[in-house]
C-alpha cells in the first residue's frame, strides 16, 4: 500500500508540475500573443498614416497641378496688360465725333485701335484675366494698393475715388 500511495503522490507531483510546466509555457505564450498583438497595432497604425499620407500627397499634387495650369500665364499676362492699358490709352485720346469722321486717317486709326482692343480683351476673357474697377467701393488691401487719401466728403471715408493703375487679377488671384 506505501507503494501505491508514494506512486499516487509521484503521480500527483508529476501532474502538478506538468500543470505548472504547462502554466509557464501558457504565460509564455500569451505573453508572446500581447506582444505580437502590440506589434500588430503599431503597425496596423503606421499603415493607416503612410495611407492618410499618401492620400494627402495625391491630394496635394492635383492641386498643385490645376493651379499651375490656372496660373501659368501670370507672367505673360502681366506683361499685356501694359499693352491693353495703352490701348485704352489711346482709344480714349481720339477725339470722337466730328473731328474723327472728317479725318479718314484719323478713323481708320480710331477703328483699328478699338479692334485690336477688342481682340485683346476678348484674350483676356477668354483665359480668365479681370479688371478690377474699384472705383466707388471700398478699399481692400487683399486687391488694393493705396498711394494717396483724399478726403471728399461726397463719400465714406475709405472708398475708392480715383484709380492711377488698373489692377488685374487672374481667376481667383
Amino acid at each position: 500500500m506505501t507503494n501505491t500511495k508514494d506512486d499516487n503522490q509521484e503521480e500527483i507531483q508529476q501532474q502538478a508540475d506538468i500543470a505548472v510546466e504547462t502554466a509557464e509555457v501558457i504565460d509564455i505564450k500569451d505573453a508572446r500573443i500581447a506582444s505580437l498583438e502590440e506589434e500588430c497595432a503599431k503597425l496596423r497604425d503606421s499603415w493607416v498614416r503612410s495611407v492618410a499620407e499618401t492620400d494627402n500627397v495625391r491630394k496635394r499634387s492635383q492641386r498643385d497641378l490645376e493651379e499651375s495650369g490656372k496660373y501659368a500665364i501670370t507672367g505673360f499676362a502681366s506683361d499685356m496688360v501694359s499693352v491693353l492699358e495703352n490701348l485704352k490709352r489711346a482709344a480714349e485720346i481720339i477725339p470722337a465725333g466730328d473731328t474723327a469722321d472728317s479725318n479718314a486717317l484719323l478713323k481708320t486709326l480710331s477703328e483699328g485701335i478699338n479692334l485690336t482692343l477688342q481682340e485683346l480683351l476678348n484674350i483676356f476673357q477668354k483665359y480668365n484675366i479681370v479688371r478690377i474697377d474699384p472705383i466707388g467701393k471700398k478699399f481692400d488691401h487683399n486687391f488694393h494698393q493705396a498711394i494717396a487719401q483724399i478726403e471728399n466728403n461726397d463719400v465714406e471715408a475709405g472708398t475708392i475715388i480715383q484709380v492711377v493703375q488698373a489692377g488685374y487679377m487672374i481667376a481667383d488671384r
